[in-house]
Formats: structure tokens, sequence, C-alpha cells
């Protein structure tokens, strides 16, 4: 084994150790956060009530953010996408007149 793929080894192993901790640390953060904010939220719907934790509104909240936004961003991306394939059906067909 060479010195280089060594040196790769252990900087993965250092990464993967960060990551670690910082996810043990934002899981103790959240636990702590959702015993401090243990009581409930009511929603009425006009058809029907419902009532949470706040806890778990906030994180159906970010949760909901969060795909709204990479929705957002798909379509966006694939719209570009679609006018840049448009163009250059535009421009081939005008070269082979």
């Amino acid at each position: 084994m060479s010195v280089r793929h060594r040196r790769n080894q252990v900087k993965s192993l250092r990464m993967r150790l960060i990551i670690a901790l910082v996810l043990i640390f934002v899981v103790a953060v959240g636990l702590v956060f959702g015993a401090l904010n243990a009581d409930l939220v009511s929603y009425d719907f006009g058809s029907g009530q419902l009532a949470v934790p706040k806890g778990a509104a906030l994180l159906a909240a970010l949760l909901l953010g969060w795909v709204l936004g990479g929705l957002t961003a798909w379509l966006g991306a694939r719209a570009g996408l679609k006018r840049r394939r448009k163009a250059r059906r535009g421009k081939g067909s005008a070269e082979q007149a």
C-alpha cells in the first residue's frame, strides 16, 4: 500500500468522524429543542382539527419547505434545459438550410 493511498484513507476517516460528530450534535440539539417545546399546537382545517407537538410541526414545515424548494429548483433547471435544447435545434436546422 502506498503512502498516498494511506493518507487518503486517514483523510477519509477524519472526514467521516467529523460528519458523525456534527450529526450527533444536530440530533442532540433537536432532541433538546423537542423536549423544551413539547406542548401541542392545534390546527383547525374547517372540516377537522389536528393537534401536534411544536417540534413535529416545525419539522413538518422544514421538510415541506425543503421539498418545495427542491421541486422549484428542479423545475427551473428543467425549463432552462428545454430552452437550450430548443435553441440548439433551431441552430441545427438553420445551418442545414
